[in-house]
């Protein structure tokens, strides 16, 4: 559980078991190096000699930080990770059918291999009151309404909102809205609705033009930057509450250059995240690609530091790193929470466990029209956690990525319980990136060296 690397001069040193990050000199690596091997204090003593000033009190306070579990923490006991059934966030399927054609859709470009169809109202509001009596004493829940593209079923969107806020106050809890968009229909009454809600919006943009508009046709073909660009520039202007989230593939390995684009609109929350499960398609990312990707995260590391430096801060998603505050470690065992504490509803009132299942039959959790329940057979997931993982059992970034996607695992390796290779590599890289920018800001300009160029 004790994970030392190095970035741009910066030796640093996480403790996985307390979450604890040190920045060391080479006399400090040393030591630790000594410790993981099984070696006695006294004897680390003996062989720090000439290896660092003032022995005595370096080992002092290495100690201390050993008897203090700041380091070489001893692994927390597994927690209880089935719960008691309680479901926290939906996700409503209300359109499974879009206006564009994407390339990469895990929906089959919109209609998730089925038929096209909406959600009605009605099987919304099922949903609504499913959650409101599955979360138990839970205050505050959330809905996620996704497609598709969920804009083509806009009036459902505005009469389950005002269904779920009206049963939320009979039962005294709060709901939380999500949208996810590619943004083709986010104008006039829908923009200022979503606004005027407190919905936290999602933004479809995967960066450069050339780059969104390869991968995100219109229906009759051509591009569709222009007028998401368009639609997306105005409705952030006036809202705050956003995400850019855009998708990257072996087309764009390069992606910090997308990310820079972006940023470069004014855009200030990012997320740019790596295809999920087209390893046997031509712009599938490939084991082969992760030397290439990794040294890609620290160009874009870099180019975070400047522009923050610069005076044109944004956040980028995987960056965002509580060392001291984060998820209790139930959460952190399990990841998502998909299968147990999040589920997908399709238009019809299926459930299942995320939206990367849908329509697998497999994994059918119910059917909320016919009042069928069956948490039982989400026990696959639920029993999918770090602690049964064998990929995870010794591994530094378990409490961090909680054994990575359920669906991104299942669709690589065949099985929830088989980490897919690339997903863990690059999610590491982006761990060990986030704990250089938090060492960063603890030390301050003073304590380090100026950035590397940015991309070019």
């Amino acid at each position: 559980m004790i994970h030392s690397f190095s970035f741009d001069g910066l030796h640093l040193v996480l403790d996985g078991g307390s979450g604890s990050l040190h920045v060391v000199d080479a006399g400090a690596l040393k030591a630790i190096g000594l410790y993981e091997e099984g070696h006695s204090l006294g004897e680390i003593a003996r062989r720090m000699e000439g290896a660092v000033p003032r022995v005595d009190e370096f080992m002092e306070e290495f100690a201390g930080l050993i008897a203090d579990n700041l380091l070489f923490a001893p692994p927390a006991p597994p927690p209880r990770t089935r719960g008691e059934g309680v479901v926290k966030a939906l996700c409503l399927h209300v359109a499974h059918d879009c206006n564009l054609r994407c390339r990469y859709c895990f929906a089959g470009q919109g209609s998730f291999l089925g038929e096209r169809a909406l959600m009605p109202a009605e099987t919304g509001f099922l949903a609504v009151d499913f959650l409101l009596e599955r979360s138990g004493g839970r205050q505050n829940i959330e809905i996620d309404f996704l497609g598709g593209e969920p804009l083509l079923n806009f009036p459902a969107i505005r009469a389950i909102t005002a269904y779920a806020e009206a049963r939320a106050r009979e039962r005294g809890k709060r709901f939380k809205f999500t949208l996810t968009t590619n943004g083709l229909l986010l104008t006039g009454q829908r923009a200022r609705y979503f606004k005027e809600k407190g919905f936290s919006v999602v933004l479809s943009l995967d960066g450069r033009p050339e780059i969104h508009d390869g991968m995100r046709p219109l229906i009759r073909g051509g591009g569709s930057f222009v007028r998401v660009y368009q639609n997306i520039r105005a409705f952030t202007r006036r809202f705050d509450s956003y995400t850019i989230r855009g998708t990257y593939t072996r087309e764009n390995l390069d992606f910090t250059r997308d990310v820079a684009f972006l940023a470069e609109q004014g855009f200030k929350n990012i997320s740019l995240e790596p295809v999920v499960g087209e390893e046997g398609r031509d712009f599938g990312l490939r084991l082969s690609d992760a030397p290439r990707l990794l040294r890609e995260y620290e160009k874009l590391t870099r180019y975070y530091i400047k522009e923050k430096e610069a005076g044109r801060p944004f956040t980028f998603f995987h960056f965002l790193l509580d060392l001291e505050g984060g998820p209790c470690l139930e959460k952190r065992v399990k990841g998502c929470g998909a299968g147990t504490e999040y589920l997908a509803v399709t238009p019809e009132g299926h459930l299942y466990p995320c939206h990367q299942f849908v329509g697998e039959e497999a994994f059918k959790l119910g059917d909320l029209t016919a009042g069928e329940w069956h948490p039982s057979r989400a026990e696959a997931f639920a029993d999918a956690n770090v602690y049964t993982k064998e990929a995870c059992t010794f591994c530094w970034a378990r409490f961090y990525c909680g054994g990575g996607c359920h669906a991104n695992n299942h669709k690589r390796r065949g099985s929830l319980r088989d980490v897919d290779e690339l997903g863990c590599l690059l999610e590491k890289k982006r761990l060990e990136c986030a704990l250089y920018l938090k060492a960063r800001e603890a030390l301050g300009p003073a304590g380090v060296q100026p950035a590397a160029p940015g991309p070019s």
